[in-house]
């Protein structure tokens, strides 16, 4: 009986010692992990629209949108977070759009888990760069194995449909819910 009881008192004090190492290490890192996150929010829109100045962040409804402006003032577009699941995990992105809502600027990839070598091939520029000047009316598509034809399309990476397909389903729902929103305006 005596060892059980020093065995639960063991027990409780290493927990208690860890959950409270748990909570510190939790109050310290936080801060610095939400900081980083938006240096690399900033960064993407900046890198998306490289004659930005200044942005406004909107919250519409549940989405965020940011109004990206030259030092003039001239609106140059919107930029806004997506995300959706990928094939091993989630995959997070800040789009820009122009203006018009109809012409995608840019993506940047925030974050992924896809395979290595395959879908993580969507956070190189080759693939992001295929969405420079996509139109946004009819929704953008994806094919495989050939170069796309038309002005709302990007091809897919080989071995990776399914990241590419995500990438794509994801900007098309964001890009619908900010246009609803952005048109209400």
């Amino acid at each position: 009986m005596r060892k059980t009881i020093q065995m639960i008192s063991v027990l409780t004090i290493v927990g208690l010692v860890s959950g409270a190492v748990l909570v510190f290490t939790y109050k310290y890192a936080n801060p610095l992990i939400l900081d980083n996150q938006k240096s690399e929010m900033e960064e993407a829109i900046f890198k998306i629209f490289p004659k930005a100045d200044t942005y406004d962040k909107d919250i519409i409804e549940d989405n965020v949108v940011f109004r990206v402006k030259e030092k003039s003032g001239k609106l140059l577009g919107y930029a806004f977070l997506a995300q959706g699941n990928g094939y091993q995990g989630v995959i997070k992105m800040m789009a820009g759009i122009e203006p018009d809502l109809e012409t995608l600027v840019g993506i940047e990839i925030l974050e992924s888990q896809e395979t290595p070598g395959l879908g993580q091939e969507i956070t190189e520029e080759e693939f992001k760069a295929q969405f420079k000047g996509l139109t946004t009316s009819p929704e953008i598509t994806y094919v495989k194995n050939k170069s796309p034809e038309r002005p709302n399309e990007i091809q897919a990476v080989t071995g990776a449909t399914v990241s590419s397909s995500a990438v794509v389903s994801i900007l098309n729902e964001k890009i619908k819910a900010i246009k609803e929103k952005l048109k209400e305006q």
